[in-house]
């Protein structure tokens, strides 16, 4: 089954020359010590505001990039890129590099965050299509150079992040953390964990993972990266994401524990990747897989790249089960549409006033036209309930259980998506102009 906004942003790797000479961010003030900012959390991902040479934008902010990368313009020229050339990008994927630009000395701010010599490597086609299948705009995705000046506190409760100076910031004893040591690799960081693999003893197995903010899955390993990582026999194939150099296939399945130091994750979901999809990820040959967005956000976690650690506190979610996407649906975010609404309201007035005395009472009834979202049917596995069911890509999703689809968030339907196994789904969609009506139960395969 296809799991949403699973995508190899946090793995582009550059065929051209790496560019040195930025020092990244720093307090706007040199005497400030602190600096928060609220973002938004949307299926694992952390979304920040950032200006770009004066342009409010929308980026993920994602640990597993060394590089700030602008995918959602127009126009090269929309927020004034400086110093533009031309570049080639690849990723995950099985396709061809891609065509890119690359801008020296821009300035990007976050709050009283700045840099003012940020280079941006631009895609002036997204491939990733991430704001259809995220339900906002989202213009590109940042992580080293945010990261690398600064100790960084996420909190995923609260949706706050704190950015401090290494310098003067102290941290507090803490009973319900614990640290990592952090290795880089190009520019990228990695910790030790452990993972059990099979269902029968108590076996671990000692792996090196990236932790990746930018993944929405809890885990990715890389088949055969060790002789025994590989896929549990309940899994099921499936398209894991879109990739810069096109899509990421692999398995879908299950794996009994994951340990963090003393934090163990129970049946956490995990994709296994296999090694055609993965070739350029494999690079660092001590690599196995990922930690993505549904572990991370189940801790408050500081990425204090000064002094190559990382502390993670568990929070309130740490025992939550580990769901996945049990309908067979990629939903995507489709536009606007125009809605007529009823409003039925009491006239206020004195002739009603009067018929209030006799326990009467009048009304008004108008109707306006209101601009709300549309969704419509991206992807469907085969051989999934809905597929049986007999929806088709590109279907526009009028209702789900008899809930106008405009009166949702695009999260809020993947959600019920993830509920629990047979959950009943009832759908209106519309099709080439005609509107039809589909039944089918979700299906837990793993």
């Amino acid at each position: 089954m296809k799991q949403l906004f699973l995508f190899s942003i946090a793995l582009i790797l550059l065929l051209s020359a790496d560019i040195n000479a930025q020092d990244g961010f720093r307090f706007l003030n040199e005497r400030e010590n602190h600096q928060r900012v609220n973002f938004k959390l949307i299926n694992n991902l952390i979304v920040v505001p950032l200006k770009v040479n004066g342009k409010n934008l929308s980026f993920i902010l994602d640990s597993g990039v060394s590089k700030t990368i602008l995918f959602n313009i127009s126009q090269n020229d929309s927020i004034g890129l400086n110093n533009v050339e031309n570049v080639q990008l690849r990723g995950l994927g099985l396709g061809e590099s891609v065509e890119a630009l690359i801008s020296k000395n821009n300035k990007v701010s976050i709050k009283n965050v700045l840099s003012n010599n940020e280079v941006i490597y631009v895609i002036l086609t997204d491939y990733f299509d991430l704001s259809s299948k995220m339900g906002t705009t989202i213009h590109g995705i940042i992580g080293y150079n945010i990261l690398k000046n600064f100790i960084v506190k996420i909190n995923y409760n609260s949706k706050k992040i704190d950015f401090y100076n290494p310098k003067t910031y102290t941290y507090k004893k803490c009973r319900k953390c614990e640290t990592f040591d952090i290795e880089f690799y190009r520019k990228k960081p990695y910790i030790n964990a452990q993972i059990q693999i099979d269902t029968v003893g108590t076996k671990l197995t000692d792996v090196k993972l990236l932790i990746d903010s930018g993944g929405s899955d809890a885990l990715w390993l890389f088949e055969d990266s060790k002789e025994n990582i590989k896929t549990p026999i309940r899994h099921f194939p499936d398209i894991l994401g879109e990739g810069l150099s096109g899509h990421i296939y692999g398995n879908r399945s299950r794996i009994p524990k994951v340990k963090l130091q003393s934090f163990e994750l129970d049946k956490p979901t995990v994709s296994f990747l296999d090694s055609i999809s993965t070739k350029n990820a494999r690079g660092f040959k001590s690599r196995n897989g990922s930690i993505g967005g549904g572990i991370l956000r189940r801790f408050t976690v500081w990425f204090d790249y000064p002094n190559k650690k990382i502390k993670l506190k568990k929070n309130r979610s740490l025992k939550d089960d580990f769901n996945y996407n049990m309908s067979g649906l990629e939903v995507v975010y489709a536009g606007k549409q125009l809605v007529k609404e009823k409003d039925t309201r009491p006239i206020s007035d004195a002739f009603n006033q009067e018929l209030d005395s006799k326990n009467s009472v009048s009304f008004i009834t108008s109707f306006s036209y209101k601009f709300k979202p549309s969704f419509k049917i991206n992807n469907v596995v085969k051989g999934s309930s809905a597929d049986k069911a007999g929806l088709l890509k590109d279907d526009i999703i009028l209702s789900i259980n008899n809930k106008p689809t405009y009166e949702y968030k695009l999260g809020e339907i993947i959600q019920k998506f993830r509920t629990k196994d047979k959950a009943k789904i009832r759908m209106t969609i519309e099709r080439k102009g005609i509107k039809m009506k589909f039944e089918f139960r979700l299906e837990k395969k793993i």
